[in-house]
């Protein structure tokens, strides 16, 4: 049992920390994009340049997946077992479906807006641009969006988490309250 509540905690912590570093690097692309005064024109057609805000939205994108990822297997593992299925309480059970939800949407939604912004914070050569030839720059706060979706994604991914092993560790005093009385 001791073993599984260091496991619990190490990807409890494993996820926080790679949320936190999806959320960082969200506001590191946020600051390094592309700003219009980059941007060169040439009659009809313009050149923007790569920004590293590219390679700070792969690394959120990266992180927030492998958070959500590690996330959902402790949701999974905490609910899952037969015993669990049998004994478990509608109310939690309910709450941590909703969260799971809201999780998955934001994720879903920041996925979305993260892939849009890193696309276009590539280099857009003259003629080539981001669509149809002409270039296109991240909006301002496109970042931060996805930055505050990420808290979302994961903070209802861990409220989940723990709902479930709230439920599963009731059962297990449940029953050992039954076998001593």
């Amino acid at each position: 049992m001791e073993k599984h509540q260091y496991g619990f905690a190490l990807s409890f912590s494993i996820v926080v920390s790679l949320g936190l570093a999806s959320f960082l690097s969200c506001i590191a692309a946020e600051l390094k994009r592309t700003k219009i005064k980059d941007i060169k024109l040439d009659g009809k057609l313009c050149y923007l340049p790569g920004s590293h805000a590219f390679g700070f939205g792969i690394a959120a994108l990266v992180c927030l997946l492998i958070a959500q990822i590690i996330g959902n297997l402790i949701i999974c593992m905490n609910s899952c077992s037969r015993e669990k299925r049998n004994n478990c309480k509608t109310r939690r059970q309910r709450t941590a479906s909703i969260l799971l939800s809201i999780s998955w949407l934001s994720f879903g939604i920041a996925v979305i807006l993260m892939s849009v912004a890193i696309s276009m914070s590539r280099s857009q050569p003259y003629g080539k641009g981001w669509l149809d030839g002409e270039c296109y720059l991240v909006k301002d706060g496109a970042y931060i969006g996805s930055a505050i979706l990420v808290l979302i994604t994961i903070g209802s991914t861990l409220g989940s988490a723990i709902t479930t092993k709230r439920k599963s560790q009731t059962d297990k005093d449940q029953k050992i309250h039954a076998q001593v009385g």
